[in-house]
C-alpha cells in the first residue's frame, strides 16, 4: 500500500475527484447566490411590513435570478447523475456525441479556469463505440486537459466525433498539437484507443479501430 503523501496510485479515483469536487463548488456556487438573493427578498418583506412600498421590478429581478441558478443548479445535477451511471456498465456501446456533450458539461469549470471555451460539434448522425463509458470518460477527460494547456487561456476549443475509414475518433482542436504534453499514459490503452497528435489539422486525437 502507497502511503506516501501526494497524488492517489488509481487514475480512475483521481478523475472522479477533479470531476466531483468541480461540480460541486458550482452547485455550491449556485445556493450562494440563492441564499443572497432569498436574503434580500426577506429585507424587502420586512420594509414593506414597515409600511415601505414593495418595488415589483426588484422583487421580479430577484426572483428570476433565484429561477436561474435553480435550474444552472438542476442542470450540473443532472450532469453528474449521468457521470455517476458510467460506471454501471463494464461496457456497452456509447454515442460520442451525447459523451462529448456530458464531458463539456463535466468540465465548465476546468474550461473557465484555463480561460479555454469548449464547443461540441456533434455528427450529424451518432457515432457510437463499444467501450467503458467510465473509461472513455477518463480518457476524454485527460486529452481535454493536455488540449486546455497547449491552446492557452482566450483559445476555442473543438470537440468533434468522427467516423473514418481507419475507425472512430473524438478530435479536439485547432491547437499547437506539437506542443501538446500527452496526457496520463494508460488512459487510452485501457480502452482499446490510441493517441494521434496531427500537427497538420492542429489536432489531438483518441482513436478507436473499428472491430
Amino acid at each position: 500500500m502507497n502511503t506516501t503523501p501526494g497524488k492517489h496510485d488509481d487514475p480512475g479515483l483521481r478523475f472522479f475527484g477533479k470531476v466531483t469536487a468541480a461540480v460541486t463548488h458550482d452547485i455550491k456556487n449556485s445556493l450562494a447566490t440563492i441564499n443572497e438573493n432569498a436574503g434580500l427578498l426577506t429585507d424587502l418583506a420586512a420594509m414593506a411590513a414597515r409600511g415601505k412600498p414593495l418595488d415589483p421590478e426588484r422583487v421580479n429581478a430577484l426572483a428570476l435570478r433565484i429561477m436561474d441558478q435553480v435550474k444552472r443548479a438542476d442542470g450540473l445535477l443532472k450532469s453528474m447523475n449521468r457521470f455517476a451511471h458510467s460506471v454501471d456498465d463494464a461496457v456497452r456501446k456509447v454515442d460520442l456525441n451525447e459523451t462529448l456533450r456530458l464531458l463539456a458539461d463535466l468540465s465548465v469549470r476546468q474550461a473557465a479556469m484555463s480561460g479555454a471555451t469548449l464547443v461540441v460539434q456533434p455528427s450529424a448522425t451518432p457515432v457510437e463505440v463499444e467501450t467503458s463509458p467510465f473509461g472513455l470518460l477518463n480518457a476524454l477527460f485527460g486529452c481535454l486537459e493536455a488540449a486546455m494547456a497547449a491552446a492557452g487561456r482566450g483559445s476555442s476549443i473543438d470537440l468533434r466525433p468522427e467516423k473514418t475509414a481507419a475507425g472512430t475518433c473524438v478530435h479536439f482542436g485547432p491547437l499547437p498539437a506539437d506542443a501538446v504534453s500527452d496526457p496520463e499514459p494508460g488512459l487510452a490503452d485501457a480502452i482499446g484507443a490510441r493517441l494521434i497528435k496531427n500537427t497538420a489539422a492542429k489536432t489531438l486525437t483518441l482513436m478507436f479501430a473499428d472491430r
